[in-house]
């Protein structure tokens, strides 16, 4: 057999069902021995797409993407959803292509030093010398991949390594279950003692709180322990957050969309102690930590990263599951100040979803916000481009479970918003999926919709169109300076939907687009819907009205 055969089974052995690809001619031996393989290449329309789309399987899966592009330009155009992945701590595998490494027919055309260019952006970045060596080196990357903490692996294959013929003799490297390291007893011990000596403690659930394998644990947790809790942006949904019927989400107390000064940070100002779970300071900071700051505990897959804004007191570091149930086997019913800072929910929930429901026509974020949440039911999922809407959702938008709202606070890249909800789509074809995106970031992976509309997805793409980079626009305001520069035009959403073969609505007033979505829904396939937002409401709430909190809290 072939080597492509060889490492195209290597794959196959770790469970890949698909691979999402721009092929090159590098490729070539490896794209014709998945002809021949039980593994799906879906090809995109750009490697970066391709990139975001493995990234997004390695987040709801918990198992490593794959992505495949050639070399130099292809390999390159890979390097954002590398960066993705690594900050985002998404498991993923990144194969690229390379001219032949035993002769130089084409001299250095098109040669890039890929391997030098990943090793800063992945947790490896290796090149396949020999077909010998394609067995451990595949499972080594999976391993290595799925391990806390995740992320993505680079491996190249040139091409008369991929054509050379391997022995018939050599096998793939079996799977084998690996156990996450336990804590150690005395740690649970000291964060126990902190707990119950604390008069106002806060929970705070983080990025790594919403890996695959802590479903439903953590809710466990706080219904135990009776603590209140926030979030950051990428740790919304490990609890329940929707409603008060629900035992424990009455303990919500919001998420930390803005670093300080917002509503939550009532309580946690309040605080004086702070049970970190699964928190990565890759995230903008959801709190700034001092001197006169509280006592915080990290729990943790890893180690906490010491930081000027984060460095916890005390850590518990081993598998956050066993140690979060070990923890509250030690603290249930010895907390008399479980609920201390309790009583302050109620407003800071009120004042962060206050205007949701404004009638004013262009939309409100809040409006937008509060009205995607109407027609998305417990299991539905939304993928977040990054824009302005990204801190609107991030505050207002009540999740129900883990992984429910999709959103990168940490590269926080444009343009992934479409690729991510089309792997969320693919992985879950009987749930509603969503991606919300600012036309600038949709414009920036928008050819997407052919292979959206190919792939014959249910999903529906909501256009928050203010014609220019809007985020930047609001810094540029906050900072005094001139309103210059930002602005661009746009095509017709609805017939640009429609040259890809999807179909594109338009909403037209306040109250048309929860009826707009739910008929996009209602009819399937990609569904493309476009609504204008006032962006009125950026300066309005999160400068001049949190600014005048913090001058009233100050007298």
């Amino acid at each position: 057999m072939k080597a492509s055969d060889l490492f195209v089974k290597a794959l196959e052995n770790e469970g890949v069902d698909r691979i999402f690809a721009v092929p090159g001619e590098e490729n070539l031996d490896v794209v014709e021995s998945l002809r021949n393989s039980s593994i799906q290449l879906v090809i995109t329309r750009h490697e970066q797409s391709a990139a975001f789309m493995a990234a997004t399987h390695g987040r709801l899966t918990g198992k490593p993407g794959v992505c495949m592009a050639t070399l130099g330009p292809g390999a390159l155009n890979l390097v954002t959803g590398a960066a993705y992945a690594h900050l985002g701590a998404m498991p993923m595998i990144l194969i690229t292509g390379q001219k032949a490494i035993m002769t130089a027919r084409q001299a250095r055309f098109q040669i890039v030093d890929i391997i030098a260019t990943m090793k800063p952006l992945t947790k490896a970045s290796r090149q396949i010398v020999s077909a010998t060596s394609i067995p451990a080196v595949v499972r080594e990357a999976f391993r290595l991949a799925q391990e806390e903490r995740p992320g993505p692996v680079h491996l190249e294959l040139p091409e008369d390594v991929a054509a050379e013929q391997a022995s018939d003799a050599l096998t793939v490297v079996p799977l084998h279950p690996v156990e996450i390291p336990a804590a150690q007893d005395a740690a649970i011990e000291r964060a126990a003692a902190l707990l119950m000596e604390a008069e106002r403690p806060l929970v705070m659930f983080g990025a790594a709180s919403n890996r695959p394998r802590l479903a439903g644990q953590l809710t466990d947790l706080i219904r135990r322990i009776g603590i209140p809790f926030f979030n950051t942006q990428m740790g919304k949904g490990t609890v329940a957050a929707i409603t008060t019927t629900e035992k424990g989400t009455e303990l919500w107390m919001g998420t930390a969309a803005l670093s300080e000064r917002d509503y939550v940070h009532e309580a946690i100002d309040q605080a004086d102690l702070i049970v970190s779970i699964g928190h990565d300071t890759v995230e903008k900071p959801p709190f700034i930590m001092g001197p006169k700051g509280p006592t915080v505990i990290h729990v943790g897959y890893t180690s906490a990263n010491v930081e000027q804004v984060f460095f916890p007191h005390a850590e518990v570091v081993g598998d956050v599951g066993s140690s979060l149930t070990r923890l509250a086997d030690v603290v249930c019913g010895k907390l008399p100040n479980a609920g201390a800072l309790i009583p302050l929910r109620e407003g800071i929930l009120k004042r962060t979803l206050d205007r949701a429901e404004e009638s004013r026509f262009p939309l409100t974020p809040q409006r937008i916000v509060h009205d995607v949440r109407e027609v998305m039911p417990a299991d539905g999922i939304v993928a977040l481009d990054n824009g302005m809407y990204k801190i609107w959702f991030a505050r207002c938008y009540r999740t129900r479970s883990a992984n429910a709202l999709l959103l990168d606070n940490a590269l926080a890249t444009m343009g992934a918003g479409l690729p991510s909800a089309m792997m969320a789509s693919l992985l879950h074809p009987d749930r509603r999926v969503m991606a919300v995106c600012g036309d600038g970031g949709f414009m920036m992976n928008s050819q997407e919709l052919e292979t959206a509309v190919r792939l014959k997805l249910n999903l529906v793409v909501l256009i928050i169109q203010d014609d220019a980079y809007g985020m930047i626009r609001w810094k540029q305001a906050v900072d005094d300076f001139a309103d210059w520069g930002l602005s661009f035009g746009n095509p017709d959403f609805v017939k640009y939907a429609e040259a890809y073969g999807a179909k594109g609505r338009r909403v037209e007033s306040a109250e048309g687009l929860v009826p707009t979505l739910e008929a996009a829904f209602e009819e399937g396939g990609v569904q493309l819907v476009v609504v204008p937002v006032d962006y009125s409401e950026n300066s309005c709430v999160l400068v001049d009205e949190l600014r005048n909190r913090v001058t009233e809290v100050s007298q």
